[in-house]
C-alpha cells in the first residue's frame, strides 16, 4: 500500500482499484499515524481498502491540565453525568462528514465505508455514524463510550439503525474504565442497535487477539 501524507490525514492507498474505505479516528493526544502499524496485521489487503487516518485539531484539554494537544473534543470529566463539550463533539462530527463526502466524491458509497475510532475517536465514530443520513457498512468503537447519549433518540438516523457496531474494551483499562463502555453498549442495545461486544485482558490499548477480531469483522463488512 502507498502512504499519502496530507495536512489533515494520513492515507494508506491500495495499489489496486479501491473497493472500500475505513475512516479511523485516533485517541486523545495521538495523531493519524497512531494506528498505521495495525493495518498490515488486519490481513485485509485483498479487499482493496483505503484507510484514512485523520488528524484531530489541536486544542486545550481540561482533564490534562489545559495542555494543548490533538483532541476531538475537550474533556473536563469522565463521569457519565459530567459536563460534555457539545461544541467540540459537533465540530468533530462535522469533520467526519467532510471525510465521508470526500470518499463519495472518489466514487464510494456509504455502504462501502466503515467509521472507526479508538477512545475519543471511537466516541466520535459512534456519535457521527449513528446520526449519518445514509447507511454505513459498520461502526468500529474501541475502548470508548457514547458521548451525548441523551440526544441520540431524537437525532439518530433510521438508515443506521441496523448498522453493525463492534465495540471492544480492555478489562484493565484505567484511563477509560470498561464500565463506561459497558454502559454505552447497554444503552445502544436498549435502543435496538446491533452491538457486538468483546473484552480483553488489557489496558487502554489494543492487543493481538483484538486486531484479529477487527480484521475478521472488516472482512465480513467489506468483503
Amino acid at each position: 500500500m502507498q502512504t499519502l501524507e496530507r495536512e489533515d490525514a494520513v492515507v494508506l492507498q491500495p495499489e489496486s482499484k479501491v473497493r472500500a474505505a475505513v475512516i479511523w479516528l485516533h485517541g486523545l493526544g495521538a495523531d493519524g499515524y497512531d494506528f498505521l502499524p495495525v493495518v498490515p496485521e488486519l490481513q485485509v489487503d485483498d479487499l482493496a481498502v483505503r484507510f484514512v487516518f485523520p488528524h484531530a485539531p489541536i486544542r486545550a484539554v481540561t482533564i490534562n491540565n489545559g495542555n494543548r494537544m490533538r483532541a476531538w473534543y475537550d474533556i473536563s470529566s469522565l463521569e457519565l453525568d459530567g459536563e460534555q463539550d457539545r461544541d467540540g463533539i459537533h465540530a468533530s462530527a462535522a469533520l467526519v462528514e467532510d471525510f465521508l463526502r470526500v470518499e463519495r466524491e472518489r466514487g464510494l458509497e456509504e455502504k462501502q465505508i466503515v467509521l472507526a475510532g479508538f477512545s475519543q475517536g471511537g466516541g466520535i465514530a459512534l456519535h457521527a455514524g449513528l446520526r449519518h443520513p445514509k447507511t454505513l457498512a459498520g461502526i468500529l468503537a474501541l475502548s470508548t463510550y457514547l458521548p451525548l447519549e441523551e440526544t441520540l433518540p431524537s437525532e439518530r438516523s433510521v438508515n443506521n439503525q441496523a448498522t453493525p457496531i463492534l465495540m471492544c474494551h480492555g478489562s484493565d483499562d484505567t484511563v477509560l474504565p470498561m464500565s463506561l463502555g459497558e454502559a454505552s453498549r447497554d444503552y445502544l442495545r436498549s435502543l435496538d442497535y446491533v452491538v457486538e461486544w468483546h473484552e480483553y485482558e488489557m489496558g487502554h490499548q489494543v492487543c493481538v487477539e483484538e486486531i484479529q477480531t477487527i480484521g475478521q469483522w472488516l472482512r465480513d463488512r467489506l468483503g
